[in-house]
Order: C-alpha cells, then sequence, then structure tokens
C-alpha cells in the first residue's frame, strides 16, 4: 500500500478537505468571471500537438508531454497551458462571432518539469481571455478582473506588477545593437545585474541602466519613463504602459501597483503590457498576463491565474460541520435537513451508542428525536 501511494515528482492526490476547498475557489473564479460577460469554454485535456503548438504555443513547447494517438497514429500532445487551446477555439470555432469576444476557462494542466517556485507539474488555472479588441481599456478591464477574481476567493494585501517584454528588443533596434551585446544585456538585465548593464558602454548602458533602477513603485517608474528620449516602436510601447497604468489607478485608486519595464521571462509571445499578481506572504506569483497577438492576427489580451498558488494564499480549509442521521431515520425527513443546509452523513445499521458512531465519522451534530443536538467532547 506503501508503494501504491508514491507518485511521480511534481504530482499529488489532493484530499478531504482541501479538495473541496479548491474547487469552490475555482467556482468563485468562474463566477466573477461570468459577471463580467466572459463565457465559459472547455477545451479538451489532450489534442493533436502540431496545433497546440502553433503560434504563440511555440514558448510551451519544452513543457508539452507528447503521446502517440492509437487511432490516428498522430503526435498528441497534453496541454501545458490552456491559454493557447482558447486562443484555437476563438480563431476556428468562434472565427464569426461578435468582438471583442470574451470568454473564461478553468481546467488542469501537465508541464514536463516544475520549477524552484512552482515544483508541481499538475495544477489548475483559471482565466480569461478578451479577443479583437486593441483599446487600452481592454488591458484595464482584465487586470481589475483579475483582482476582483482573487479577492472574492479570499485573497488579501493584493499587488499587480506591469511590465513591458518587448520594450527592450525595440531599444535594442532603434539603437542598432548587435545580437552577441544584446543576448550579454538580456542575460543581464534578467538577472537585474547593474554591473554587467553598466559595463557594456555607450548610450544603451546608460538608458537601460535607467530602467533597471526604475524598477519598483509605479509612481516612481511612470515618471522615469515619461522623462526618457526615445522614439518609433520604443516609445509607442511606453506610452501603452503609461496609458494603460493611469487608466486602472483611475478605476482603482487603492490598488497596489509596480512595474518592471524590462523583465522577460515567461513572457516570450507577449508584445504589449504584461501583468503579474502577487499577494503578500504568498510563495510565488497568483497569476500572468498580458497582450499578445492570436493566431487570426487579432489583437488580444488575457489572464491566467494559478489555482495552486491561490490557495497557498489563502486560509487554510476549515473542516464543515456534519449532522449524523442515525439508521432508521425517514428518507423524506432526512432530505428536508439537506434542504435546509446541512451536510448529513447516515448511518448504515443500528449502533448500540449512536453518539459515539457519529464522533467516529467525524460528526458535529445528531439527529435525535426529531431535533438538531451537538455533540459533546
Amino acid at each position: 500500500m506503501t508503494d501504491r501511494a508514491l507518485l511521480p515528482t511534481g504530482l499529488e492526490d489532493v484530499l478531504p478537505i482541501d479538495a473541496q476547498y479548491e474547487a469552490s475557489v475555482a467556482d468563485h473564479l468562474m463566477s466573477t468571471f461570468a459577471s463580467l460577460g466572459y463565457d465559459r469554454v472547455k477545451p479538451p485535456m489532450i489534442e493533436f500537438e502540431d496545433n497546440l503548438l502553433q503560434g504563440s504555443g511555440e514558448a510551451i513547447s519544452a513543457q508539452t508531454f507528447r503521446v502517440m494517438d492509437p487511432a490516428s497514429q498522430r503526435m498528441l500532445g497534453i496541454r501545458p497551458d490552456m491559454t493557447v487551446q482558447v486562443e484555437r477555439i476563438a480563431c476556428t470555432r468562434l472565427v464569426n462571432a461578435p468582438r471583442p469576444l470574451r470568454l473564461s476557462y478553468t481546467g488542469q494542466v501537465l508541464r514536463v518539469k516544475g520549477s524552484q517556485l512552482r515544483p508541481e507539474r499538475q495544477f489548475g488555472q483559471a482565466g480569461v481571455e478578451l479577443i479583437g479588441s486593441d483599446a487600452h481599456s481592454s488591458d484595464c478591464e482584465v487586470i481589475l478582473l483579475a483582482v476582483e477574481a482573487l479577492t472574492n476567493a479570499g485573497a488579501k494585501n493584493l499587488s499587480v506588477d506591469l511590465g513591458l517584454p518587448s520594450l527592450v528588443p525595440a531599444i535594442c533596434e532603434s539603437l542598432d545593437i548587435d545580437d552577441e551585446t544584446k543576448s550579454q544585456l538580456r542575460t543581464a538585465l534578467d538577472r537585474k545585474d547593474a554591473a554587467s548593464v553598466k559595463a557594456l558602454g555607450g548610450k544603451a548602458a546608460d538608458l537601460f541602466s535607467i530602467l533597471l533602477d526604475s524598477a519598483g513603485p509605479a509612481k516612481q517608474a511612470i515618471e522615469t519613463l515619461k522623462s526618457l528620449k526615445l522614439d518609433g516602436k520604443a516609445q509607442s510601447l511606453c506610452q501603452s504602459l503609461i496609458s494603460v497604468y493611469e487608466l486602472a489607478i483611475s478605476q482603482s485608486p487603492e490598488l497596489n501597483i509596480t512595474i518592471d519595464a524590462v523583465e522577460n521571462r515567461g513572457y516570450e509571445y507577449h508584445t504589449g503590457v504584461t501583468y503579474t499578481f502577487y499577494a503578500k506572504g504568498a510563495r510565488g506569483e497568483l497569476g500572468r498576463g498580458g497582450r499578445y497577438v492570436a493566431g487570426s492576427g487579432e489583437a488580444a489580451v488575457g489572464f491566467t491565474l494559478f489555482i495552486d498558488s491561490l490557495m497557498r494564499a489563502l486560509p487554510k480549509a476549515q473542516a464543515p460541520e456534519k449532522l449524523f442521521v442515525p439508521f432508521g431515520t425517514d428518507a423524506q425527513e432526512s432530505a428536508k435537513l439537506r434542504q435546509q443546509g446541512n451536510i448529513t452523513v447516515n448511518g448504515l445499521q443500528d449502533e448500540s451508542d449512536v453518539s459515539a458512531e457519529a464522533k467516529r465519522l467525524g460528526c458535529s451534530h445528531i439527529f435525535l428525536n426529531g431535533k438538531i443536538e451537538p455533540l459533546v467532547g
């Protein structure tokens, strides 16, 4: 039995009471998404590899489990992320649906390996995609929706980190920086290595040092971005970030926002403003999202929340109170107790001590002589 309880690295059984708690949290998230007009879709767990990894799906290729389909003799991929599947649905099955298209989803994903912050290889996701709008208000809508959903699920002390991963490549292009220097710069920025950035010298070193130093509270970062002398695509990207920030803070003045304009990791296919959600004291990010181009060429924004990370940000699950209904109780009476909101546990045979049996089964109350009585001790 001990051997049967062993599972592969990164996989786990979720036991009572945690499994029910996690399901209720996912329900809260999906209810919030639905309240803002996001229609739920349900893609399959596994699909053709070449479909799954098309376009933005290339970014998740290394995390995808592959298996051979005995029916079609084609390779299948087990989804490591649901965003690309929802994008596929929007661009195929719902290609003629009115835009902007608002879709939501939840389900399990499986990855080849975990990370230091998230060692789990299987976990739940929930999120939304808003496809067919390039307005800054669409970024603002999904940012505030994520915060509202996390709050409704019970998360506290939330913060949002805004990023602009395509800014560094845009600046490098405008300054005509060679590929080798660009690679060194990207490594230094990812490591937040200010000394290596300065060692590159020239205008690029000064500019990227300023951007690196500006990471932190949004007001300071925004002032820095406004002061930079950029042109072309780089200037347009900075203005997008400024506009999204100003919209979000005008609608939610109490929202804690930070900005890191040079962060790139995990946002390889995003083309505009990105957002990462955190809760004070919780390990890892609760979710992430941003602007990208859908497979149909449409502008799109969205986010994915990681339910395993969210569970760590919430209070521990509490066992629900259960009512023991002794063997022989009329079924209609038992049904009436459930209609009143009670969770009932039926006795399956006569017991000499029904109170002891109720305690053994983890019940807090017992139904005796037509009344609900608390169990003592």
